[in-house]
């Protein structure tokens, strides 16, 4: 009959089962996922920005030339621009493209 003579050579180290080890590896793995919580948030914050500008653009476009709601005088284009400022923040994540862009930017994150 053949004896191993690695394990009596070399012992198994079980110290990474202890229970504290155990706990700073998971702190380490919850740190790792608040922070990826985190950028994700960002991400998303960015991306609903993103679409905020991109509608902004849209509503200046195409509110420039009907009737306005402010009327004629000098502080029209402050109204309506922030009018159309306030639009598009409350209309941004709405349409789907700062879904879009955020899942095409976290795939390649």
């Amino acid at each position: 009959m053949k004896t191993n003579h690695f394990l009596n050579t070399h012992p198994i180290d079980n110290t990474l089962l202890s229970p504290t080890n155990k706990i700073k590896s998971f702190k380490l793995n919850e740190n790792t996922i608040t922070t990826k919580t985190k950028e994700d948030e960002a991400l998303k914050e960015q991306t609903d920005a993103f679409e905020a500008i991109f509608l902004k653009q849209i509503l200046d476009i195409s509110l420039k030339n009907q009737n306005s709601l402010f009327g004629k005088d000098a502080s029209d284009e402050i109204y309506s621009s922030l009018y159309n400022d306030t639009m598009s923040k409350a209309l941004s994540g709405g349409l789907g493209f700062s879904k879009l862009l955020y899942d095409f930017l976290k795939e390649r994150g």
